[in-house]
């Protein structure tokens, strides 16, 4: 949505303003980002239809496009098919809370959309595609467009960080629990190795990390880590700007951040936490030849039962090719 053009000097300031207040209001970095993009589809659609000015957004266009724009759009990354229903809930939050915006400002006051939110299926295991592994490496380095008062450090050394992060969840399959429990001993250096000491069940293992992802991880650990680390006495691997112990849902939203940035529709319309992650590098692994003896050792599976599932997914994916 970030690409297509607005030229309404009205619709303009809205989606930049409607971003402001989404920070002011205190929603999370990925929030603040993501919102506007979706709104910048529904203002596009609208002064398509040649209006332009903040009193011609209406319920109705709002609904319009929703049905019958974002609901009949082809996903352009598959051979068939539409948009996801998460990807679908996702434009539907920002309009809600684009409407509640127009209507607290004082800009606009608009009734309530009234659209129900799709329904999403539980327990789906979701895994991502080689190809959008690579992008979310990239997007490590697409820093925001923001005026904050960080310093010049700040985003460099996080953009190690989410490098480092998603080494340790795709690139060592770790569990969420696994990787926030990470203590800088834990990395065998010269074995390439880690050692997953508080895995499921407190059993430890050892896991093999290749020599990219342990770039990954020296670079983090020596040249972003010490940027905000304030006590040399936290062991934790990753840790805060603050230099505390990092929290999941922080890992979360970084991850989520990282999906929003690189702008890959069918990416976006995935639900994806760091589980997803671990569900990918075993789909992979497996996709490129590795037994499932060997997966289930990686991943520190207790029996092959549970490994199983990802060979039901590969030949899931391969019927619908």
């Amino acid at each position: 949505m970030k690409r297509l053009p607005i030229t309404s000097p009205a619709y303009t300031y809205i989606e930049k303003s409607f971003k402001e207040w989404l920070d002011v209001l205190g929603y999370a970095e990925h929030t603040v980002y993501s919102m506007p993009n979706y709104v910048r589809g529904l203002l596009h659609y609208i002064e398509q239809t040649g209006k332009t000015q903040i009193q011609d957004i209406t319920t109705a266009l709002i609904k319009e496009y929703y049905y019958h724009k974002l609901k009949q759009r082809p996903n352009l990354m598959r051979k068939s098919g539409g948009l996801s229903n998460n990807h679908l809930n996702k434009h539907l939050q920002a309009f809600y809370k684009f409407s509640d915006y127009l209507r607290q400002s004082g800009r606009l006051a608009l009734p309530t959309l009234n659209i129900k939110r799709e329904e999403i299926k539980k327990d789906e295991v979701v895994a991502l595609t080689e190809e959008e592994i690579k992008q979310l490496y990239k997007a490590c380095d697409h820093y925001p467009n923001t005026t904050d008062r960080k310093p010049s450090f700040f985003y460099p050394a996080m953009a190690l960080r989410d490098k480092a992060m998603l080494t340790i969840y795709y690139g060592c399959g770790l569990r969420r629990n696994e990787g926030l429990q990470i203590e800088l001993n834990n990395i065998l250096w010269n074995k390439q190795l880690l050692l997953v000491r508080k895995g499921k069940n407190y059993k430890e293992r050892f896991v093999p990390i290749n020599k990219t992802g342990l770039q990954h991880l020296e670079n983090y650990q020596y040249n972003s880590r010490p940027l905000f680390l304030r006590n040399d006495k936290e062991e934790r691997f990753f840790i805060n700007e603050r230099g505390k112990a990092i929290a999941g849902q922080m890992m979360l939203l970084r991850l989520n951040q990282l999906v929003q940035r690189t702008e890959n529709i069918e990416l976006q319309s995935k639900t994806v936490g760091l589980h997803t992650l671990r569900h990918s590098i075993a789909t992979h692994l497996l996709s490129n030849g590795m037994k499932l003896e060997h997966i289930k050792d990686f991943l520190g599976h207790s029996s092959l039962e549970s490994t199983q599932i990802y060979a039901h997914l590969i030949e899931k994916e391969n019927e619908t090719i």
